[in-house]
């Protein structure tokens, strides 16, 4: 076990020194042949570099081209230029964009324009990975006027933007693209009805609606969903209904539109009302979901009515919406946080005898219960038939019965679930670590 773990712990590290052998033995090689003056065979040893698992970097092109002009080779040389354009769009998918980075700075310090599709990768994956502004940098900054940009480039910079809470940025860019021959579309409206939206900064939101119609640009079903989403957030459910209504009228009600609105209305205690919407689903063709149900059935059991929320459950198993692990677990920890602990262990239950086995995630969720409930020789019954059933404690599992223990006093008991603990690799927080050591001092002590 313990060299399984070794062997996992140093893969990364041994990969990384497998390709750098790999490049060494690769650039002798290809040295070799240069000073033998074996050129071809040179391009042959570096055409299989570019083609193997190995990472070729910007300093290897810029090396093996430096071969090539100084053996007037320029036709060949101006074609790996051309060669590299491609490697960044290769490193974008696969996430590297560090080295795709540096291709792209490499490329152009030497006056060689990257492609849309080069320029689009790299954008979205910066983008993605929440480096907007090294984005904005290499795109604007250094490419403006040598290449135009498509929407999804702009795009990606304004959604960027707006995810760092940037708008100004997002509208000055949304600015720039009309003015370079790129007119917003849908896709850009829709960026800035989210961010509005999320801001509660409706009146906004209402403005860039109202513009789309004005230029001709019909809101499609996600624009209509961002502007419900925001009406709800802000409690503002009479217009929600109204907008609603419009939405049905232009055929724009899916599925996300009344979940949005029946969650609201849930959150408002108005759970009868949210279930008439659901029965109005049904009514217009419209199939709930998994979220749905899930939604629906907290709310019942919130408020009492535990034959409500069974019956949605078995409306649920008959729309051939199978309940997961997943919706289980997620009834079963909303009850457990409302005091509702003998409920959540029937719940719990219900979910083994229809054959849905409970993941660690699960167990957790009704330990904690059990635990805050003061039930914690039942959490230890739990604890132990998990483990039974094949399925292993993390370490949340061992934290959440140690301290409920030792808030019974049950020190050596504790104590034997710590050592099993520390046996699977996990350690206690310094909080429980504290715990721990002051009762077994105080224990010591008297």
């Amino acid at each position: 076990m313990l060299q399984h773990c070794l062997a996992l712990a140093f893969r990364p590290t041994c990969i990384d020194m497998y390709h750098s052998v790999n490049r060494l033995v690769f650039r002798a090689s290809i040295t070799k042949c240069v000073k033998v003056g074996l050129i071809d065979e040179a391009i042959r040893i570096f055409d299989e570099m570019t083609q193997s698992n190995c990472p070729v970097t910007s300093r290897d092109y810029n090396r093996f081209i430096g071969v090539l002009i100084s053996r007037s080779r320029f036709d060949l040389a101006e074609s790996y230029y051309s060669r590299m354009i491609p490697q960044v769009d290769r490193l974008c998918k696969a996430k590297q964009y560090g080295q795709a980075v540096e291709f792209w700075r490499f490329m152009v310090q030497k006056g060689i324009s990257p492609d849309m599709k080069a320029c689009t990768a790299l954008v979205v994956g910066l983008c993605d990975g929440g480096k907007v502004d090294l984005a904005y940098e290499l795109m604007v900054g250094k490419m403006k006027g040598q290449t135009k940009f498509n929407n999804l480039i702009y795009n990606s910079l304004m959604s960027g933007f707006c995810k760092a809470g940037r708008i100004s940025k997002a509208l000055a860019i949304k600015s720039f693209m009309s003015k370079n021959g790129c007119e917003p579309d849908l896709v850009t409206y829709n960026i800035l009805l989210n961010f509005f939206c999320d801001g509660l900064m409706l009146e906004d939101a209402g403005e860039s609606m109202k513009k789309m119609e004005r230029i001709g640009m019909e809101p499609d079903v996600y624009s209509y969903n961002q502007l419900l989403k925001g009406l709800c957030k802000a409690n503002r459910l009479d217009k929600a209904y109204r907008l609603m209504n419009k939405m049905w009228e232009k055929g724009l009600c899916d599925t996300v539109s009344y979940n949005t609105l029946i969650s609201a209305l849930c959150k408002a205690l108005a759970t009868r009302k949210a279930y008439k919407l659901f029965e109005e689903m049904g009514q217009k063709g419209v199939a709930p979901d998994v979220g749905t149900f899930a939604t629906l059935i907290k709310a019942f059991l919130r408020e009492g009515s535990s034959h409500i929320a069974k019956r949605l459950l078995h409306k649920m198993t008959e729309t051939i919406l199978l309940p997961d692990h997943i919706f289980y677990t997620t009834v079963i920890d909303y009850l457990c946080k409302t005091g509702k602990i003998e409920m959540a262990q029937g719940v719990f239950h219900d979910m083994i005898e229809i054959g849905i086995t409970p993941d660690v995630v699960s167990y957790n969720a009704l330990i904690n219960g059990l635990c805050k409930a003061f039930k914690v020789p039942e959490a230890m019954l739990l604890y132990e038939e998990m483990q039974m059933r094949g399925c292993c404690p993390d370490e949340v599992t061992f934290k959440l019965i140690i301290g409920g223990l030792l808030r019974e006093k049950n020190l050596p008991l504790a104590c034997q679930v710590w050592d099993q603990m520390m046996e699977k690799g996990y350690t206690l927080d310094r909080f429980l670590s504290e715990a721990l050591i002051n009762a077994i001092q105080s224990r010591d002590a008297g």
